[in-house]
């Protein structure tokens, strides 16, 4: 875990190790969410990134008998 020091202007730095294992680059827009008294920082990421990512996942399920 990493400690950070909000500024004067709100403003903290993600420390080097972090930005380099999430590949976070200059000038990405992150989602900011307050949940259970903490902020937490989500990465958006570009479409195209997404492709893939539920491959191979197992579709098949039972249904209802009274579901068409």
């Amino acid at each position: 875990m990493h400690a950070v020091t909000v500024s004067p202007k709100f403003q903290v730095v993600i420390p080097r190790s972090v930005r380099d294992n999430m590949h976070l680059t200059p000038g990405q827009k992150m989602q900011v969410v307050e949940y259970r008294g903490r902020v937490e920082f989500i990465p958006e990421r570009d479409i195209s990134e997404l492709r893939g990512f539920v491959k191979g996942i197992n579709t098949h399920f039972e249904r209802e008998a009274d579901r068409v």
